[in-house]
């Protein structure tokens, strides 16, 4: 860490020293972050530790502050189950419905057993991404043809057998949200979950954002799927208009690291302003049981994934982006990390090495 990086870091630590966050252990969680600013890794990134009445933020390299808005890639899929169970608690569904009671066409063999749960929970035998996905990013196709693409495309496995990561499932439990209510995705969570839980610098694509308001993704560094850096997939990529503003209900949304943070508070805290407590305790609950992942509705379930110290109680969310955000009620903790690296290379050099540090303060 060069003189300079190191003094910009004792500021910011001397002005979030908290009692039960111990500026050492944060100093430690943020070194690992700056360690990584000043290699030349990472371009940006943003820090938002609360753990009771204390918070610790702090922004890095090319983040402007600490409220600074990044793509968040899958965590994502939390906020549009979050949209789903909102209209779960106005009876207008239930999880055990099958998709084809709002989807009539998803209809033929096995589709017909598949229900919202097995969407919201991996377990529906779609697949994470089209076959044809990369053709429909290159031609700029609208969110509707990747949602015909998701109701015709053969399922891996019989529902519920087996777990299997499917952004094509969110996409079409998302696709049910928007026929009942006869409203956008973006516009249903910007008044349904954004507004009551207080937070304005969220959206599911870029709303009221412009692009130039956002952090930039290090592209080159992405998955193939997401273009990998590739000249030719600029104009489909993470930092391309199109993709920012597809409003992809697995991977699309924008947010702060505080809004990401106010996100996990209201699911450890509960206060039925959104969710009724007990529609929250139905989503942190695993409904994958006797598969090899845990997961909820939503989310995924700790402690796997999170940090080393966090409990069987804690979940969250990664982002392919370079993103993670978990919680944990063992401690009433919320971690969230927010970065412009891809996490095929952050996750092992920061986003789990910080987790590790902030899970276990004790």
């Amino acid at each position: 860490m060069n003189r300079r990086s190191a003094l910009t870091l004792m500021a910011t630590l001397a002005a979030t020293k908290t009692r039960s966050t111990p500026p050492d252990r944060m100093q430690a969680a943020a070194q690992i972050i700056q360690k990584q600013i000043d290699a030349g890794m990472l371009e940006s990134a943003v820090l938002h530790v609360r753990r009771g009445q204390d918070t610790f933020q702090q922004a890095f390299g090319k983040a402007a502050n600490a409220d600074a808005i990044f793509l968040l890639a899958s965590i994502t899929k939390t906020m549009t189950a979050a949209g789903v169970m909102v209209l779960a608690d106005r009876g207008e569904l239930r999880i055990t419905d099958p998709v084809m009671k709002f989807i009539p066409e998803f209809h033929e063999g096995d589709r017909k057993r598949v229900t919202i749960e097995h969407l919201l929970a991996h377990t529906s035998g779609l697949p994470d991404q089209l076959e044809n996905n990369t053709e429909l990013r290159a031609r700029h196709a609208p969110l509707a043809e990747f949602v015909q693409g998701a109701i015709r495309t053969p399922l891996l496995f019989a529902p519920g057998t087996k777990y299997h990561y499917q952004s094509m499932g969110i996409l079409l439990a998302a696709e049910i949200v928007e026929r009942i209510t006869k409203t956008s995705l973006p516009d249903f969570l910007a008044g349904e979950v954004f507004a009551p839980w207080h937070m304005s610098r969220s959206a599911l694509g870029l709303g009221k954002f412009k692009l130039t308001d956002t952090v930039r993704c290090q592209s080159e560094h992405a998955a193939p799927e997401s273009g990998a850096g590739d000249p030719k997939a600029a104009s489909w990529d993470w930092n391309s208009p199109y993709w920012r503003n597809l409003a992809a209900p697995w991977g699309g949304a924008h947010g702060s690291a505080a809004d990401v943070a106010r996100f996990l508070d209201s699911f450890l805290h509960p206060t039925g302003t959104v969710l009724r407590a007990e529609t929250v305790r139905l989503m942190l609950s695993s409904h994958t049981q006797g598969l090899e992942a845990r997961r909820g509705l939503g989310f995924a379930l700790g402690p796997n994934g999170f940090g080393k110290g966090c409990s069987e109680q804690s979940f969250g969310h990664s982002g392919s982006t370079g993103t993670l955000a978990w919680a944990d009620p063992a401690t009433d903790t919320t971690c969230v990390i927010l970065t412009s690296l891809p996490s095929r290379i952050s996750g092992n050099t920061i986003l789990h090495p910080v987790s590790d540090v902030v899970s276990t303060i004790r």
